[in-house]
């Protein structure tokens, strides 16, 4: 049957299901390298801009529904928001490759919708309402093997990867399908073009580094703790710090170096100007001078007060006094006597933060459940140096393991060793924790860094620098791991230099669209002309 007779329905709806199926944790990886073909196809037949939107849209609202629809488990009416605000942001490189195709030409326009999703990948990286976990590169995230060569690109590259071999099988099944005869050449180039990517990743993969003599370990805590029925509730927040607390002895020993607990460990909001002094927190300066030469990483929901003078930019008035107050989302490093603390910079939008451009919209989210106010947080990439300078510490709170350039940014400022401390509790045993773990690998192979994760419900493991997985422990399970973990101080291409090829899709883009405008006022001013 002729592909053009296939209607633009099936079309849209068999693209989303493609893109859904290929998606971690599936082992389906290899069907992204054909699961934009369908809507390439729509658009060759569409006859007009608002239908291939509608189309368009629908396959993305389909992939971002299937696969991340666990975030209804948070607020129905906020995640439903979400996943079809983001299909619409989407949709955005799709429609601008529509209209540059019609304009310029199929070679502009199939190298334009290249540089489109480039550029928009980037922009949701680093803008107020970011939320890149569908960013196309992070699809081989439970394959690390195949893209060992992260560690010059990223996951844009991963992304360019996949529109580039999408756009030539489309090319070739077009071909085929008007001509009787096979284009062997063209089949051949895309064969090399999926094959090479995988030979080099074979041969940059460094495997797991054994430890030095006299290495360090890291224990890594797992307390299992309901976020929605146990760990904020009143008077439960003492027995969760000594529970965390027995497991973190019943491993240590004399060459633990650090222990880890997960996201908001800490289950009561601490003055970080009293962390000291705060009555709950006896229990953990205890274990800590119990324990002299042991460094505690962990989540703390912290908060400081501010005189006007003094307050910043995310500063609530504290009610019926002259105080101003920020909230955070902390991750502190502890020795017996001291302690080091890193605000969370990356926050989830709608569910820790209000962009700027939406507070107009502060009644409706704070009557769903999101939050209008939200952390503080800092620009700086702090580092986290242990005690004896065994460890120096990239701490990634929650989500912020997904930021591919954000993560690298620690590793300049000299950060040997990852640690993520997320809850992931929140979702449910979903594939949403699992897509969150598998994310971690590529930031492993990006900056060849061990990676520790500690999460509250699962899952806790050991990532090593080529992204393999050691010692996972299983959703829903209390546990402890332990492992001797090498600092590792070298630097990557990708941590040096960032993501190079980002930059230059965006700056192509640009002369594209300048090139293209200026075609457009020549057009308009010969038809002028002659008219």
């Amino acid at each position: 049957m002729s592909l053009r007779r296939l209607s633009p329905l099936l079309l849209s709806v068999l693209s989303g299901l493609l893109l859904f199926a290929a998606w971690p944790v599936s082992p389906l990886t290899f069907l992204i390298f054909i699961a934009f073909v369908p809507l390439l196809w729509l658009e060759q037949q569409a006859t007009s801009r608002k239908k291939f939107f509608g189309w368009t849209y629908l396959t993305l609202v389909i992939w971002n529904g299937a696969t991340t629809w666990w975030v209804l488990n948070s607020t129905v009416p906020g995640g439903v928001s979400a996943i079809l605000a983001n299909s619409l942001l989407m949709s955005l490189p799709w429609i601008a490759f529509y209209n540059v195709k019609r304009k310029r030409g199929e070679r502009t326009g199939y190298t334009a919708l290249i540089l489109f999703w480039l550029t928009f990948e980037y922009i949701h990286l680093n803008w107020e309402l970011s939320w890149p976990w569908l960013t196309l590169g992070n699809v081989f995230a439970t394959h690390p093997g195949w893209v060992q060569w992260y560690e010059f690109t990223g996951t844009s590259g991963g992304s360019l990867w996949v529109m580039g071999i999408n756009v030539l099988i489309f090319l070739l099944l077009r071909e085929k399908n008007q001509k009787t005869r096979f284009n062997t050449k063209r089949a051949t180039g895309i064969v090399l073009l999926l094959v090479t990517p995988l030979i080099i990743s074979w041969l940059l993969n460094p495997g797991s580094p054994a430890p030095a003599p006299g290495a360090k370990n890291i224990v890594l805590i797992q307390p299992n703790v309901d976020p929605w029925d146990e760990k904020f509730v009143a008077g439960k927040e003492q027995v969760q710090l000594l529970k965390l607390i027995r497991l973190s002895e019943s491993q240590i020993d004399s060459n633990t170096a650090l222990v880890v607990w997960p996201e908001t460990a800490i289950p009561v909001a601490i003055n970080e100007d009293e962390m000291k002094s705060n009555y709950f927190m006896a229990p953990v300066w205890d274990f800590l001078k119990r324990h002299p030469s042991i460094n505690l990483l962990t989540g703390v929901e912290g908060f400081r007060f501010y005189d006007e003078k003094d307050k910043t930019p995310y500063s609530s008035k504290v009610p019926e006094s002259n105080k101003y107050a920020d909230s955070y989302n902390s991750a502190v490093l502890f020795d017996s006597s001291h302690f080091q603390v890193y605000h969370k910079s990356k926050l989830v939008p709608g569910v820790e933060t209000l962009p700027s451009f939406l507070k107009f919209m502060s009644p409706l989210f704070d009557k769903f459940g999101g939050t209008t106010g939200g952390y503080a947080r800092q620009p700086e990439r702090t580092v986290l140096q242990t005690y004896n300078n065994s460890y120096h510490v990239a701490p990634a709170v929650c989500y912020e393991s997904i930021y591919g350039e954000f993560m690298s940014a620690y590793v300049r400022n000299g950060a040997d060793l990852i640690v993520v401390i997320t809850n992931d509790g929140w979702w449910g045993n979903t594939a949403g924790y699992r897509q969150h773990e598998s994310y971690a690998r590529l930031r492993a192979v990006e900056t060849r860094r061990w990676v520790a994760r500690s999460a509250n419900t699962g899952v806790t493991c050991f990532i090593d620098p080529s992204g393999a997985v050691i010692d996972p422990q299983p959703w829903d399970k209390t546990a402890v791991i332990k492992m001797d973990v090498p600092a590792i101080r070298s630097r990557t291409f990708y941590v040096k230099y960032g993501d190079i090829l980002s930059r230059l899709a965006i700056a192509v883009t640009i002369l594209l669209l300048v090139w293209s405008l200026i075609a457009t006022l020549l057009s308009w001013q010969k038809r002028k002309q002659r008219a």
